[in-house]
């Protein structure tokens, strides 16, 4: 596994580096619509204020360098020590918690791709998509200590799960009607809408013992396959749409 994360760092590096490199300017803002007098008399919403444009092309480079960092750790000798240990009573914590930063940083540019651009749901956003990856720790840790396979953490974390792509799906069909969405959004809503299912079957497989996946190292190089594949395909689609 040692060289599997060692091959996996600089795959990730590199494409962060491209999209620092030859991403354009393209930036979307990111809005506030605070209270500026007694909500009894408003006559309608606060009009919202920008209070940064957010560049799209760094924001990308983050998910895909959280990992190409979390992979290299991994790698060092005293690191991969503990890693290796945790992989051999079925857990891996590094897995979820940088999962719990880069997937929601990547659900966070899609979010904003479709036009959520508030303050306020985007943190909310990120922090559900975060609590749904943190939920997987939870099943492998709880796990630990039962006989049969404990599914509650699972499908909590389905739950949770289901919370972005939900209010995503509604700004994306919202703008739909007006015909205002990119081709490219539509196929990135499905594509990563996928990746990001295939992951929890992965995690099904894994407790199921179905075939290669009795051996936990298997689902575990699943997940860092899925998670290159996820994090490429996002990148590159948002920069052949957005950032050349």
């Amino acid at each position: 596994m040692r060289r599997f994360n060692a091959l996996l760092a600089p795959l990730h590096l590199v494409q962060g580096i491209l999209m620092l490199a030859l991403s354009s300017a393209f930036a979307l803002p990111i809005t506030t619509s605070f209270l500026s007098e007694d909500p009894a008399q408003l006559a309608g919403p606060p009009a919202p204020d920008t209070i940064v444009d957010l560049r799209i092309g760094p924001l990308v480079a983050v998910f895909l360098l959280l990992s190409a960092v979390a992979h290299a750790t991994l790698a060092l000798p005293r690191v991969h020590r503990w890693y290796e240990a945790n992989l051999g009573r079925g857990i891996n914590i590094a897995r979820w918690v940088e999962y719990s930063l880069s997937s929601s940083v990547m659900i966070v540019v899609i979010a904003l791709l479709v036009g959520i651009f508030d303050l306020a749901a985007l943190i909310a956003l990120f922090a559900v998509n975060a609590a749904m990856i943190l939920f997987g720790l939870m099943m492998e840790l709880h796990n630990q200590r039962t006989e049969r396979t404990s599914w509650v953490a699972f499908w909590l974390g389905t739950i949770m799960g289901a919370v972005p792509w939900i209010a995503i799906g509604i700004y994306l069909i919202g703008a739909g009607v007006n015909g205002d969405v990119p081709g490219f959004v539509y196929g990135i809503y499905g594509s990563i809408f996928v990746f990001f299912n295939v992951f929890a079957i992965n995690m099904v497989l894994q407790y199921r013992k179905v075939g290669r996946w009795r051996d936990y190292l298997y689902g575990e190089r699943a997940y860092m396959l899925l998670s290159l594949f996820a994090k490429s395909a996002l990148a590159w689609q948002v920069f052949g749409g957005t950032l050349r």
